[in-house]
């Protein structure tokens, strides 16, 4: 493990590990239906208006990527997406997952997940623009329209 990044920089990337576990243990148990119903939940009476800190985004997003990376099983772009929302959320932020899919010619058909706030994405970005929005977690709000900055 890196030295150079802080004690609570790698508390963070303790809870995300655990998140990830919550997040791939329910992707793998529970229907997509009650996966949704819980990515859908409202963002609670103390929700942070915009503009959210970047430097607080930076941080989940370098948490659940740095767990993901260290976790001893494997984790795919839902988990990751997952506990970043549920991570995000905690903490009052309000956060959109998106669920996209795109043909893959004769391989047939992909998906893809990742997360939004504050206008950018936070984890799941790589490629996300070649994959078409199916669905957006909780459904509306301002992200579900925005543009892609990428």
């Amino acid at each position: 493990m890196s030295r150079s990044r802080s004690a609570r920089a790698w508390w963070l990337a303790a809870e995300a590990m655990a998140w990830l576990a919550f997040a791939s243990a329910i992707l793998r148990t529970r229907s997509f239906e009650a996966v949704t119903r819980m990515a859908s939940r409202p963002f609670g009476r103390n929700a942070r208006p915009a503009p959210i800190e970047t430097e607080e985004l930076d941080a989940v997003r370098w948490a659940v990527l740095a767990a993901a990376r260290r976790a001893p099983w494997r984790t795919v772009c839902f988990d990751r997406g997952f506990a970043a929302h549920l991570m995000l959320r905690r903490r009052e932020i309000p956060s959109w997952l998106c669920y996209g899919a795109r043909s893959d010619g004769s391989e047939g058909v992909s998906a893809h997940v990742w997360v939004r706030s504050g206008g950018r994405i936070i984890v799941g970005g790589e490629g996300s623009e070649r994959f078409a929005v199916l669905a957006v977690f909780p459904s509306g709000g301002e992200e579900k329209g925005e543009e892609r900055d990428e």
